[in-house]
């Protein structure tokens, strides 16, 4: 299973258990809000790594993304095996790229599936006021309108899969990194981001239906 579907897999499962709490106003995330761009549509790449513990080498994906403010997000892994995974409002779709597989989830069966949907935007695209419902926030300011976020599990369910997120960026989120309980540690860097064309394709806006 696509790594990426694997996290949101796990995410459904706790928060369907676990209800959002009552996001604070923090001033960190005012800051984070006003240095963080209001895209409609954003482009760009990714490079993956996850170290499992007990292993020497990580494991490495790389590929492209679109994160879709009104749509949902499209996930492409290029290497080392092809595959896509496509959250959307009311479902979480994977597929290998050649069709021979494909696993879809449905939000109709599945009543949690607007947090899962939620926190994937907000992990891409640096949203500290929807990730503090679920998390402890702490952000840091850097110079060149930089900054940092640290996020802890405010549940002991979430705990038990997390020990914590990480994020850093500036007028985009340019890495996240997920160090779960098992001391396994994914670190996700996004580069090329493009805000042109402001507009979905008519590949990508089928793919959301």
């Amino acid at each position: 299973m696509n790594a990426l579907l694997r996290t949101l897999v796990v995410l459904l499962s706790l928060l369907v258990a676990v209800p959002a709490l009552a996001a604070p106003a923090l001033a960190d995330v005012d800051l984070v809000k006003q240095r963080v761009a209001k895209v409609g549509v954003l482009r760009g790449e990714f490079t993956q790594e996850k170290q499992v513990a007990g292993f020497k080498n990580p494991l490495r994906s790389q590929g492209s993304f679109v994160l879709a403010q009104d749509h949902g997000v499209i996930w492409t892994t290029l290497k080392p095996f092809p595959s896509e995974v496509v959250v959307t409002r009311d479902r979480i779709l994977s597929r290998q790229r050649d069709g021979s597989s494909r696993v879809e989830l449905d939000g109709r069966q599945q009543p949690a599936m607007r947090s899962v949907n939620a926190i994937m935007f907000a992990l891409m695209s640096g949203d500290a006021q929807a990730l503090s419902a679920q998390f402890t926030v702490k952000v840091e300011a850097l110079p060149n309108n930089g900054w940092t976020m640290q996020l802890s599990p405010r549940s002991a369910m979430l705990a038990k899969v997390f020990t914590g997120l990480a994020l850093s960026g500036d007028r985009y989120v340019r890495e996240v990194q997920i160090t779960e309980a098992n001391q396994d540690v994914t670190r996700i860097h996004f580069a090329g981001m493009r805000e042109t064309p402001a507009q979905l394709s008519a590949d990508e806006g089928r793919k959301f239906e």
